[in-house]
């Protein structure tokens, strides 16, 4: 199975589509991720938990928040502390599904790439005790919170129901497997609303309440204005390992030649004709695209957080077996992102 799999994009289907992405997704992580990447306490990055180890000689790379000072003043050369990653992992994502991921032109809709992804997230993480939680937002507006009595699907008859439009939805972290398939079907059935989720805002609820170092994960295209949800992911890493996930279409990156296009902002309804038989607007196109996604890349790196692009042209199964294989050697040999 790869990205082929899944259902193609067809507009309208709603919670029926969404259903059978998610159950073909989910056969497909358990088949091919299943005993793969799964560490013995960490889960799809390999954190270093809060327990104090052993040190040793500091190399290029480290982070120096971990510093040993004593060790480092005793033999004369910087050490870094080692910490045992702890037995019960919280996760916590930020998940993007405003208008703009309603869209694809490759094997499938960006949107299922951000399922994709948190399915990926729950099957590593939720073992063991650890859990998992999710904020989504779907459109501009304010949060709105979720009771203490459960998800939806779990939602005491006296509790009142959070309506589908709420622009952003936060679900309350909780162990086992039953409870993390329970999240990623409200996920998968989550309607996305016109609007634009403020990306900042919905990153910056993962700090509220404060919560004890565990793993972040992000998952967005990025393209609000970087300046908007930069500061945010800063203050996230201070505390957790952060994991931004940027869903790309090949589209976003390139126009094809097609004659006269008439494009839609799918957050803001605006209409541009374009003609994309001029090769010199493709070429600037091409150049702001690349520009954008640079810009983007770099706030990420400057902010410290653990980059991956997935593509809805490319096998996003296989670009994060790459990714995460990747962090782990990088942290064997003691360096960081």
């Amino acid at each position: 199975m790869t990205t082929a799999d899944l259902p193609p994009p067809v507009a309208g289907s709603g919670t029926a589509r969404a259903e059978a992405v998610l159950s073909r997704l989910q056969l497909l992580v358990t088949r091919k991720l299943d005993g793969l990447l799964q560490g013995d306490y960490a889960g799809l990055l390999p954190g270093p938990g809060s327990e104090a180890g052993e040190s040793r000689e500091y190399r290029p790379g480290d982070d120096v928040r971990r510093m040993d000072w004593p060790v480092t003043a005793r033999t004369t050369l910087p050490h870094v502390r080692r910490t045992v990653a702890d037995r019960e992992l919280e996760t916590w994502m930020a998940l993007d599904l405003s208008a703009s991921l309603d869209f694809g032109t490759a094997r499938c809709l960006k949107r299922d790439l951000v399922l994709a992804a948190a399915t990926a997230m729950a099957h590593l993480t939720v073992r063991g005790g650890n859990r998992i939680g999710a904020v989504v937002g779907t459109g501009a507006g304010q949060v709105a919170e979720e009771r203490r009595g459960g998800f939806p699907w779990r939602r005491k008859k006296s509790e009142p129901v959070v309506p589908a439009a709420a622009p952003i939805v936060r679900m309350p972290a909780r162990p086992g497997r039953k409870e993390a398939q329970g999240l990623l079907r409200a996920i998968a059935r989550t309607e996305i609303k016109p609007g634009r989720t403020d990306l900042g805002e919905l990153i910056d609820l993962l700090n509220r309440p404060p919560r004890r170092r565990g793993v972040a994960v992000v998952v967005s295209d990025f393209l609000a204005p970087v300046d908007g949800w930069s500061r945010p992911v800063r203050k996230l890493a201070v505390r957790h390992d952060v994991l931004a996930i940027e869903v790309v279409d090949p589209r976003e990156l390139e126009l094809p030649d097609v004659g006269v296009l008439t494009l839609a902002d799918p957050e803001t309804g605006a209409l541009h004709e374009v003609q994309t038989g001029d090769p010199a607007l493709r070429a600037r196109y091409a150049e702001a695209a690349g520009q954008q996604r640079g810009d983007i890349a770099r706030a990420l790196r400057a902010a410290g957080a653990a980059h991956l692009r997935l593509r809805t042209d490319s096998d996003w199964l296989l670009d994060m077996v790459r990714f995460v294989a990747a962090q782990r050697h990088a942290r064997t040999r003691g360096t960081t992102r």
